[in-house]
């Protein structure tokens, strides 16, 4: 009987015959914090350890609050700074950018087991690696012994066919899934998904990043030549693996999207599983619009946006909030002169981090206000406020509706 994605990293990694359902107790080849989940994590790792397993392998990314606009975050960062320093991990400090896009850049490898305490830690499925999220709990015991007891995920098939219309993107077939699935539509299942590589990585990186948003452990893509590519272009071409599925693996559910059908959608205030079509809410409107982010902050998404605010400015009493998910991606924009346009739309550029999306600074709503944006998550006080409102969507969508200031369909710009 042939194996998924999922059953073959973790027979690999427990050196057992594993499948969907199976107890193991597996190896993790890198685990990670966050500002935000890491001291947590790093004082039940001080009550199980003193050494960590391996530090090229643990890492801590200064992504959530950078730079840090408290003394308590602050003080937060030189926590992580000082055990990064006593114990010789990885420390990503202000403006290095998010952990996830930083991950995929730097350390994730096809195959590879990665353990996140950050629930979007599934974005690195996007090169072959069995990526997920887990409680700081259980991601110190990683860090102390390099290995956790894991089940064995049942696996869904998404089969992906054709090309995006012009003005549909990831972000459009991620929010779909979303949607036809529910918010626990996929509850600690793996999603892996199947397509002829027409999908470049940046692609694979949204729609893995979001795979948690409908409850899945994991989201997974074989690793091919757009792996490869991929890897290649950040330097570490030496790093690829190919990772698939067999012909006769078994998979407990099979769904189909045809890309050439799909128009672009939104997930409406305030669940991500609330997916409409955009042409429902077009006209509503809107008083800020941001891009960035680990599920839409790569150069490919800036330049989507860029080709639309090119030329143009955003609406009167609309904030035009740029946040790049990493210094490569700002470095990037920089050269491709992107930057300079979205100042000339009358856009904010911040630093290389989460900015606004974990709702702790660098944009938060006030009463009342609406945001469209590229993030993940546009639950109830996502943004810092309670009392606003967040609708999900495609960079492209974010662009248009930021200078009409409602939500608007891309596709009248392209």
């Amino acid at each position: 009987m042939g194996k998924t994605i999922a059953e073959k990293i973790f027979s690999e990694h427990s050196d057992t015959d594993a499948r969907a359902g199976d107890i193991v107790i597996a190896r993790v080849d890198f685990c990670f914090v966050q500002d935000g989940t890491g001291p947590l994590t790093v004082r039940q790792f001080e009550k199980m350890a003193s050494r960590v397993f391996d530090p090229s392998k643990v890492a801590a990314f200064l992504d959530h609050s950078s730079p840090p606009h408290t003394k308590e975050l602050a003080n937060d960062h030189k926590f992580l700074r000082e055990f990064a320093a006593r114990t010789g991990c990885i420390v990503e400090d202000n403006g290095t950018g998010i952990c996830h896009q930083l991950v995929v850049e730097k350390y994730a490898c096809p195959g590879q087991l990665i353990v996140g305490a950050d629930s979007h830690t599934c974005m690195a499925g996007g090169l072959g690696a069995l990526a997920t999220g887990m409680g700081s709990t259980d991601v110190a015991a990683i860090m102390a012994f390099g290995v956790l007891w894991f089940r064995v995920p049942e696996t869904f098939k998404v089969d992906i066919r054709g090309r995006f219309s012009k003005g549909v993107y990831a972000k459009d077939l991620v929010l779909r899934l979303i949607g036809d699935l529910g918010a626990d539509g996929a509850t600690y299942k793996a999603l892996e998904f199947h397509d002829s590589p027409r999908l470049h990585a940046a692609d694979r990186f949204t729609i893995c990043n979001m795979a948690i948003e409908c409850g899945a452990k994991a989201g997974l893509f074989a690793s091919d030549a757009v792996t490869a590519r991929y890897l290649k272009s950040v330097g570490r071409g030496s790093a690829w693996r190919e990772v698939k599925p067999d012909r006769d693996a078994t998979y407990e559910r099979t769904l189909q999207y045809d890309l050439a059908s799909l128009e672009p959608v939104v997930a409406c205030p305030h669940t991500v599983d609330n997916v409409k079509p955009l042409k429902d809410v077009a006209g509503t409107p809107i008083h800020q619009a941001f891009i960035g982010t680990c599920t839409n902050g790569r150069i490919e998404d800036l330049k989507i946006a860029a080709s639309i605010l090119k030329g143009r400015r955003a609406a009167k009493n609309v904030k035009l909030i740029f946040n790049p998910a990493s210094a490569a991606v700002y470095k990037a924009a920089m050269k491709a002169g992107y930057l300079a346009v979205f100042v000339e739309a009358g856009g904010i550029i911040n630093p290389p981090g989460c900015g606004v999306c974990a709702g702790v600074h660098q944009g938060i709503l006030a009463d009342g206000e609406v945001c469209i944006a590229t993030q993940n998550r546009n639950f109830k006080g996502r943004m810092g406020n309670p009392n606003a409102e967040v609708y999900l969507a495609s960079p492209a969508a974010v662009a248009a509706s930021a200078i009409t200031g409602k939500i608007t369909d891309p596709r009248e710009f392209l």
